[in-house]
């Protein structure tokens, strides 16, 4: 990669990341206190939180492991009595001012919404959302409350991935006709047998939450298993999650709104084909190939022709490819001759990604992947999803995020949840 040499400003002062300010200007003992609401492994990888931030909390339906957590949290003198079980009692402390949600999918937006609702700044793992409504209501509440909300595409902050979508978006590549993705598989229905109890360690109820209560399984509890990873898992599954197709989708479909300039819109057509990719043994529901069209007619292929961190875009000038952390172009001499990008101490993974959030949080500036962005992307794979599950054409209007005159389809925007777990528009 020519990254040395060939570095730009990569994008409008809107989408820019910010500059940090020296810790003097907000006090150098003035220190962001974070609570984690779900500390199973994804979680895990987001405890990177920079030097003027600290834990002060942990939350998980399995208390035993939002305890195991003190390892970590004693460096911040914590203790047992901070750990809970139900992250509701850990919204009411008033020394908290942010928390990071990397529970189940189906938990997102309530996790986000009360949060945001309690006045605390929200980073929230992709996909942002279960379903194209929660988004819309994530973005309601942040703009309310005036809260920093941070969706965890931290291919926002990578700097390759950021290089790679600013040669498209400033037309290197000329006008973008075609632009091909992976071909994610979407969830199935949930036919593992019920256990007849869960862990006492695990409150079985509350992990469902939303959802209408299943029997514990332990193949159910984790994100994903089986030889290779998705046999089954929360993640196969859809009342819980929309498969890969928002798993790893969310990564992709995000860099390719990203570039093609459309952060605040949508495609307007959705066409599930019949061709699908070679059964693999392992996926069981819907994965067939997918064209979606956006209003300047540039098609989406959802054809399994790129990597799942971005996308592969085929302008009249040029091609650009995209990944997780990588970028290449043809011809080579695309990102030749750009102007020096500023130097940013928010250029790099998930770690910088958080940290950009919490530099936010102090300055009421807008996050790399705000909630606004996230939520649209997280838009593309349901649309995918919704596509797949009715197997016919969709028309959408990204302005009144509705299928227009389609009631079947206006069926699928949002779902059905038991009480308490109810969203409030």
């Amino acid at each position: 990669m020519k990254t040395t040499r060939r570095r730009f400003l990569l994008a409008t002062s809107a989408m820019a990341a910010p500059l940090v300010l020296p810790k003097s200007v907000f006090g150098a003992n003035s220190r962001i206190n974070v609570g984690w609401i779900g500390c199973g492994r994804r979680a895990g990888q987001l405890r990177g939180i920079p030097e003027d931030a600290q834990a002060v909390a942990f939350a998980d339906v399995n208390i035993k492991r939002a305890q195991s957590w003190l390892s970590f949290g004693e460096k911040y003198g914590m203790t047992k009595n901070d750990c809970y079980q139900d992250y509701r009692e850990m919204l009411e402390r008033e020394d908290l001012d942010a928390v990071i949600v990397a529970t189940p999918d189906h938990w997102h937006a309530l996790n986000s919404i009360h949060a945001m609702n309690a006045g605390k700044h929200v980073y929230c793992e992709k996909p942002m959302t279960l379903t194209i409504r929660e988004g819309r209501l994530m973005v309601d509440a942040a703009r309310k409350n005036n809260v920093a909300c941070q969706c965890g595409s931290q291919q926002r902050t990578m700097e390759q991935n950021r290089i790679g979508c600013a040669l498209v978006r400033e037309g290197r590549i000329g006008r973008v006709h075609t632009v091909h993705s992976a071909c994610f598989p979407t969830s199935w229905e949930c036919d593992l047998p019920e256990m007849e109890a869960a862990p006492e360690e695990i409150d079985w109820d509350m992990w469902c939450g939303p959802t209408q209560p299943r029997g514990y399984n332990d193949k159910l509890y984790v994100p994903r298993g089986g030889k290779m990873g998705h046999e089954w898992g929360w993640i196969s599954f859809r009342p819980y999650s929309g498969g890969e197709m928002t798993g790893w989708g969310a990564h992709g479909f995000d860099q390719i709104q990203w570039a093609l300039g459309k952060d605040d819109t949508g495609p307007t057509k959705i066409v599930p084909l019949e061709e699908s990719p070679p059964f693999d043994g392992v996926h069981l529901g819907p994965n067939n190939y997918i064209d979606m069209v956006y209003d300047d007619g540039t098609v989406l292929k959802i054809d399994g022709q790129a990597g799942g961190g971005g996308g592969w875009f085929e302008g009249e000038k040029g091609e650009v490819k995209i990944d997780r952390g990588k970028y290449s172009c043809k011809p080579d001499t695309i990102d030749d001759e750009m102007p020096p990008l500023p130097i940013s101490s928010h250029t790099g993974d998930t770690n910088e990604h958080i940290a950009n959030w919490l530099y936010c949080a102090r300055t009421g500036e807008r996050p790399n992947a705000d909630v606004e962005i996230g939520h649209r992307s997280s838009t593309v794979c349901h649309l995918g999803n919704i596509a797949r599950w009715l197997k016919r054409e969709l028309t959408w209007d990204p302005v009144t995020e509705t299928f227009p005159g389609d009631d079947e389809a206006n069926s699928y925007i949002d779902r059905d949840r038991r009480a308490p777990w109810i969203l409030e528009s």
